[in-house]
């Protein structure tokens, strides 16, 4: 340990019972090259007999409160009955004495299965009421909007198919290609193996149109618009901005949630149509770079190979997968509680939720129309 000067902590022990610290208890001090190891060898020779010990802090020039914690560690945590120390340091060692033993939390009980599952069940069951709850709203809503057509909030059933629909082009386009090229390259060259290299144009047509094309649009717009309008719901919510409107007499329902349903509802079956062809487009390109299918050829083609049920199914999953997009991501946003951790749980939450359904409606869709359009 380097020579101490007068800033250095410091702990002298004279006449075998007296205690004496001296210097600047404080954290930059104390964490100089080997001055806490020396203290604390001290501190470990004093601690069994701290209680017979006279201890002087009153030559201490200045302490904070992990100086006072190391002396209190020495003393087992408690005031030593023959102390002195200086009026401006007694309130570290009262607040100290104050605090007593730190006590961990109990630990929670452990969940047993049955209650795990019984919490399961009643919170889907709440999500059940609660979304069938919205969707009654949302019918009387809807039926109010053709009672009285000029109060409609024709505006935001604009604004929303601009923003979900228009603005959704970009990525659907750019994803749609890409897995139109990487399924034409993957069926050719299958197909090219066994010589049915014309049965490319039926494999893609039926894909894409009738699962690949509203599943993959569903998706990208439960993620991009699913997600803002759950935020802006939310933080509508934080803002205090429901409040507002239903203090001024705006029901949530028909300014709301009426206006993105209905905007999602008309902008999801145009988003499959643009990512079908786009899909097409991609398959085509592929095609013709791998096994010289034309263009014509293929144009030619597709109308035999995709009977009109199947781009007609297309069509309406592309709706119900927009309903219940809208739906899921409103009965989400207005669920947010004003607070930013309830605001980005359940915007996922309500992304997860969307994807799902769309999955689960899009099985539910092919059972039912499993002898259709073959």
């Amino acid at each position: 340990m380097p020579n101490p000067d007068s800033s250095t902590p410091v702990l002298d022990v004279t006449d075998g019972s007296l205690v004496a610290a001296r210097g600047n208890w404080q954290v930059h001090a104390l964490t100089r090259p080997g001055v806490i190891q020396a203290i604390e060898a001290k501190l470990k020779g004093l601690s069994r007999q701290s209680a017979a010990l006279r201890w002087d802090l009153s030559r201490i020039g200045t302490l904070d409160h992990i100086g006072a914690q190391l002396l209190w560690n020495a003393w087992g945590k408690q005031r030593p009955p023959q102390l002195t120390v200086a009026p401006q340091h007694r309130d570290f060692f009262q607040r100290l004495a104050d605090a007593g033993p730190l006590q961990l939390p109990p630990k929670p009980p452990r969940r047993r299965l049955f209650n795990a599952i019984y919490d399961m069940g009643s919170d889907t069951l709440g999500h059940m009421a609660g979304f069938i709850t919205l969707l009654g709203q949302l019918v009387l809503d809807f039926l109010r909007m053709l009672q009285v057509p000029q109060r409609a909030p024709w505006k935001e059933i604009s604004a929303n198919i601009y923003h979900v629909g228009y603005q959704a082009l970009g990525i659907t386009a750019l994803v749609g290609f890409l897995i139109g090229v990487v399924l034409s390259f993957l069926s050719a060259q299958q197909l090219h193996t066994f010589g049915g290299d014309i049965y490319l144009v039926n494999i893609l047509g039926m894909s894409i149109i009738r699962e690949l094309g509203p599943l993959l649009a569903a998706i990208l717009v439960a993620g991009r618009s699913g997600s803002a309008i759950t935020a802006q719901l939310g933080v509508m919510r934080v803002t205090e901005e429901l409040d507002a409107m239903l203090v001024m007499g705006l029901p949530h329902g028909f300014r709301l949630i009426l206006p993105r349903v209905l905007a999602l509802l008309v902008a999801m079956p145009l988003l499959v149509i643009w990512t079908d062809a786009i899909a097409l487009l991609g398959g085509m390109t592929a095609a013709q770079l791998q096994l010289g299918l034309s263009p014509t050829y293929f144009l030619q083609q597709l109308p035999n190979a995709v009977p009109l049920p199947n781009y007609l199914i297309g069509l309406g999953k592309g709706a119900v997968f927009g309903g219940l997009i809208a739906m899921v991501a409103c009965y989400f946003g207005l669920r947010i509680e004003p607070n930013t951790e309830s605001l980005g749980h359940g915007t996922t939450t309500s992304v997860v939720t969307a994807i799902t359904i769309v999955i689960v409606a899009d099985a539910i869709f092919a059972i039912i129309f499993s002898g259709v359009g073959f």
